[in-house]
């Protein structure tokens, strides 16, 4: 999967917390917890409303963390409208559909610890 590697330390994520808006912004905590300094790629995945027939999760932001053994690092990702947004065919453009949306966000696609919904108008 994206992002996924061999390293020689291990990571935790923590404090997720999504907030709505035009670009809804991702806010977490990633820590190594592991003895060697290490990068981590870590992703943000949102699920689209049932409405939008869409597989259960997509790319929509991610940041390569750099950090010394035990060090914790915040990171704060925008989500532009795009990533979130579903092609109309009777409109003829892109549409962002009202209603609940899920944020996932992990070190892989297979790993997603953190959790949180929001729900845009």
């Amino acid at each position: 999967p994206f992002g996924y590697g061999l390293s020689y330390t291990t990571y935790a994520y923590s404090k997720l917390k999504v907030t709505p808006g035009k670009n809804p912004r991702v806010t977490f905590t990633v820590t190594n917890t592991g003895k060697r300094a290490g990068a981590e790629i870590a992703e943000v995945y949102a699920s689209l409303p049932a409405a939008a027939a869409e597989p259960p999760k997509r790319l929509v932001g991610w940041s390569k963390v750099k950090l010394n053994a035990g060090e914790s690092k915040d990171v704060a990702i925008e989500v532009e409208p795009k990533y979130l947004s579903i092609f109309n065919v009777e409109q003829n453009g892109w549409q962002l559909l009202p209603g609940d949306y899920g944020f996932m966000v992990g070190g892989s696609s297979q790993s997603l610890p953190l959790k949180a919904s929001i729900n845009l108008k």
